[in-house]
């Protein structure tokens, strides 16, 4: 079970990798207009293969994606730069709080 598992990882990071999907952002947005190009018509085939009837119009248009990928990235390190930069003063405040809480405790 362990080995068919890994083996099933190892072949989604290696399409993954073979797509273009690990490299830059360029080569991904690539990846992802060959993809929306592609899946329509594969749908299509699928369903006329099957014999099952699916107009045009049923299926949903393909999701347009305005997600910039270095932006989502540069937001996520200012993030956790910003917490980094107060966790030493976080860090002061809740040891003063929690001594106080203690003192009080005790008394």
């Amino acid at each position: 079970r362990f080995l068919i598992k890994g083996g099933l990882a190892g072949a989604a990071v290696y399409v993954a990798y073979d797509q273009g999907l690990l490299g830059s952002g360029t080569e991904g947005a690539e990846a992802l207009k060959k993809a929306q190009e592609t899946l329509p018509p594969a749908i299509q085939e699928w369903t006329n293969y099957l014999g099952w009837e699916v107009r045009a119009a049923q299926l949903p248009p393909t999701p347009k994606f305005d997600f910039s990928l270095s932006d989502s990235w540069n937001k996520g390190v200012h993030t956790v730069m910003s917490a980094l930069s107060v966790a030493p003063t976080r860090a002061c405040e809740y040891t003063a709080e929690g001594w106080k809480y203690v003192k009080d405790l005790v008394k």
